[in-house]
């Protein structure tokens, strides 16, 4: 097969919050046609690849066609004869043209996307599901789902601080039977907060959008959610995502339902109340991006106990991962192939942190489309994890439906990560 690159084309579509976003197809000489959609992030870490967006009044700023004008221009004339198969190579000259250190001239919504389609087509060319393009020979296993039942934070209107209050299907022996845990636990959920008055819609993610007095109370009624489903706190647990740095800054925490400002001491002594009392087992960003102390410091605390996950703090970096390491503050990195630019940046994170002997979780944005292209990365590369959102919502199902699909193929031969995914 002839896998050079023959054509790029961009086009803006639309992204579940119906904002405009990035589409790329990569068309190679042998006919084969891959696909790449940029997603977006509402809650965002300051070191992340920075999208390049119009501004201006129309749509809010969010335009993209500055960021598809990059790729007609520069892009396309660059990759034009490129071996699709050579992802590196093509990621390294993506990160070349941009010339940037945070993807902002051409964008790393453009750059993202071409990455992906580039990786779509290679492995369309090879005529092989992309996660077997990416895993060859090696055994893969299917992930460990995260997956959100109460949205909060920049998610949910700031209805509650804490910006996920998600579950772990950790007892259950394969992908599918994770996935209807987890269908009882959100339909449990959804009743409680309907027969209290408290159910306001969905978020972002698909998750129950709750009117809650507190955050705790939130913590309250998912532990009662999992128990109405009829599941052990040892089957079904709970995982946090705190996404601090939308409430912290300089070693201050605000968190509006809690009444008061914290120090970095005392935040950290709240978190660690929570986990005593509740079924958790995986808090995300525990402090803000800026506060190295304070992982640190919930690390030490905590990490024998929880898996610590750093998203905003590590930015899908594999330098940034190391240093974290060295220092000892996580034990887990979240990986989001936008935060880091390229398909390529992006595995060097999870490479990075695997080295480490840390836990991996491959992740959605909260504004997404239809693409599947992370249930094969979290398959292909083996992460062991996988959070997307919640259990509704289409551009959220569609990844949860191609782990089902990708279980189907591998037959006998395909383990659940469960329990073992974790780094406790």
């Amino acid at each position: 097969m002839n896998s050079s690159i023959t054509r790029v084309q961009a086009r803006r579509i639309w992204d579940s919050r119906g904002r405009p976003t990035v589409e790329v197809d990569v068309l190679l000489a042998d006919g084969s046609v891959g696909r790449g959609i940029a997603p977006a992030g509402a809650s965002t870490g300051s070191h992340e690849a920075v999208e390049l967006r119009d501004g201006g009044e129309a749509f809010g700023g969010y335009g993209v066609q500055r960021a598809i004008d990059g790729i007609g221009r520069e892009i396309a004339p660059a990759l034009a004869g490129r071996d699709a198969r050579a992802q590196e190579e093509i990621d390294q000259l993506l990160v070349a043209l941009d010339g940037t250190p945070n993807k902002a001239r051409l964008g790393g919504n453009a750059l993202i996307a071409t990455s992906m389609a580039v990786l779509d087509a290679a492995a369309r060319s090879a005529r092989l599901p992309l996660w077997r393009y990416l895993a060859g020979d090696a055994e893969v296993s299917l992930p460990l789902p995260e997956i959100q039942i109460f949205g909060g934070g920049a998610h949910a209107g700031r209805r509650v601080d804490i910006q996920d209050f998600l579950v772990m299907p950790v007892g259950a022996a394969d992908i599918d039977e994770a996935l209807a845990m987890v269908a009882e636990v959100y339909r449990a959920a959804g009743q409680l907060m309907a027969d209290s008055g408290r159910r306001a819609g969905v978020a972002d993610e698909g998750g129950w959008w709750p009117d809650f007095d507190g955050n705790e109370d939130a913590l309250q009624m998912l532990a009662r959610a999992i128990e109405k489903a009829g599941y052990r706190h040892g089957e079904v647990m709970i995982s946090l995502d705190i996404a601090a740095s939308e409430f912290g800054r300089d070693g201050v925490y605000r968190p509006a339902l809690e009444g008061r400002a914290f120090t970095t001491d005392e935040w950290i002594a709240k978190l660690l109340d929570w986990v005593a009392k509740y079924p958790i087992l995986s808090v995300e960003d525990p402090v803000a991006e800026d506060d190295t102390a304070g992982m640190i410091a919930f690390t030490q605390q905590a990490g024998g106990r929880v898996q610590v996950i750093g998203d905003d703090y590590l930015v899908t970096n594999a330098q940034r991962v190391r240093d974290a390491a060295a220092v000892k503050a996580c034990n887990a990195v979240l990986i989001k192939p936008n935060q880091a630019g390229t398909i390529s940046e992006t595995r060097q994170a999870l490479l990075a942190a695997r080295s480490l002997g840390w836990s991996t979780v491959v992740s959605a944005r909260s504004g997404e489309s239809e693409d599947v292209m992370i249930a094969h990365l979290a398959v292909g590369w083996n992460a062991g994890q996988l959070k997307v959102g919640s259990f509704a919502r289409s551009e959220r199902m569609a990844k949860w439906n191609e782990l089902l699909r990708i279980d189907a193929a591998l037959g006998t031969r395909a383990p659940y990560a469960g329990r073992r995914a974790l780094p406790v």
